[in-house]
């Protein structure tokens, strides 16, 4: 029994939900997101309430129930509220810019890292050690933020690279001279 996929998902005001089938179209402040779910749930929509089922109780259904349940959550929480990630970069002469709608990196390479901001999204950069990626899809958010890290991952020595805001990076103690 899946207890998150049991809850039902409250409709806030100013959204509104176009079902069509298996596919849901979500309209908030925020934005427009619209996504095609599994055969094996039903949606029920009713008294600005969702109730997500499930048609048996094979593993696969039940596997489903919960996460076409947390998907749809995102997205009502993602066209009313949004979602926003937080980077830091550490390192001397690490610094992040940017330029139109591009996101320029200096991570210690001979060049310059140039990452091109996707559709859907809000790039900030507060300072130029800090960046924060906001928009409506969790999913492209965390995409974005997980791509911007790949280019310089922490290492565990001396702490240089970027890393999300309030990460742990285990250091590893250097040489020592005998």
């Amino acid at each position: 029994m899946s207890r998150i996929g049991n809850k039902e998902i409250l409709i806030p005001a100013g959204v509104t939900i176009i079902q069509n089938g298996q596919t849901l179209e979500v309209t908030g402040p925020k934005g427009k997101m619209e996504y095609t779910f599994d055969e094996n749930v039903a949606i029920n929509i009713h008294d600005n309430k969702i109730k997500i089922t499930r048609h048996g109780d094979e593993k696969y259904q039940r596997a489903i129930h919960g996460t076409s349940r947390a998907l749809l959550h995102n997205m009502i929480t993602g066209v009313t509220t949004g979602f926003s990630k937080s980077l830091e970069i550490q390192g001397t002469g690490f610094r992040a810019q940017l330029q139109g709608n591009a996101l320029v990196l200096n991570l210690g390479f001979s060049h310059q890292v140039v990452m091109e901001i996707p559709k859907g999204l809000k790039v900030e950069v507060p300072n130029p050690t800090e960046i924060t990626v906001s928009g409506y899809d969790k999913q492209a958010v965390g995409q974005f933020a997980a791509e911007i890290r790949k280019n310089r991952k922490p290492e565990p020595y001396k702490g240089k690279g970027v890393r999300y805001k309030g990460e742990y990076v285990r250091r590893k103690e250097g040489k020592k001279a005998k």
